[in-house]
């Protein structure tokens, strides 16, 4: 969803580029990241960070875990960052990326992220946009270049069809997941909602009664391809 464009956001971003790094400087940070937050700490990721609920969430709940929220439009990262910094000042271990999730090899090295999370992820229902869906295998291949082997990726979405092309893209590209973080009704399940963070669109979609989908994917040392038919170390 695009966001009417706000006059101040702009230069408040320009204002407060120690929290907000523009893509084209985000490159000439690859394997410095840690740099920039007070505790050299884990890093985790948001692709697609919107208004920032989601990501101010888990950096207030776990500050033993650096966090930065990516995100493409400069609304939506202007709303998330000042929000954010209105509330809490500069938080030691929270940092935002105004720009585009795909590519993120541009951004960091291998193994300088633990874990992305996609969270209601456009669909793109389209066959011809295939290619444009978080999930879809190249981003994989991106995701893989710079988390840790056995790296994960949390995806959660209330599109049925989406899930169900996720997980079958994850299958396929050698990812595995267990009984324990999966699930087709994320809020009807006490255990697996302990911990949860609630984007906007969640709360959302919850109010209307809809299930939230949920998967926890793990890259693997060692898989196999189905597409390139090929045993890939």
């Amino acid at each position: 969803m695009h966001l009417r464009a706000k006059p101040w956001a702009s230069d408040w971003l320009t204002n407060h580029s120690d929290i907000v790094i523009d893509q084209d400087k985000a490159t000439d940070q690859i394997g410095q990241w840690q740099k920039l937050f007070d505790q050299n700490q884990p890093i985790h990721v948001e692709i697609g960070s919107g208004k920032g609920q989601f990501i101010l969430g888990m950096a207030l709940a776990h500050p033993e875990i650096n966090y930065i929220g990516m995100e493409i439009q400069e609304t939506a990262i202007a709303i998330a960052a000042r929000k954010s910094f209105d509330q809490v000042g500069k938080l030691p271990n929270l940092r935002y990326i105004y720009g585009n999730g795909n590519g993120v090899e541009t951004y960091f090295e291998k193994s300088e992220i633990d874990k992305i999370y996609l969270n209601f992820s456009d669909p793109w229902p389209k066959k011809r946009h295939e290619a444009r869906r978080l999930t879809y295998r190249s981003f994989l291949q991106s995701y893989e270049a710079v988390l840790p082997n056995q790296g994960e990726v949390e995806f959660k979405t209330d599109n049925r069809h989406l899930f169900e092309y996720s997980l079958v893209s994850f299958m396929t590209y050698g990812m595995r997941w267990s009984a324990e973080d999966y699930t087709l009704d994320l809020h009807a399940d006490p255990d697996k909602v302990i911990g949860n963070v609630e984007t906007e669109y969640e709360q959302k979609f919850m109010v209307k009664g809809q299930p939230i989908y949920k998967v926890k994917a793990h890259f693997q040392s060692t898989r196999y391809s189905i597409n390139n038919k090929q045993r890939l170390i």
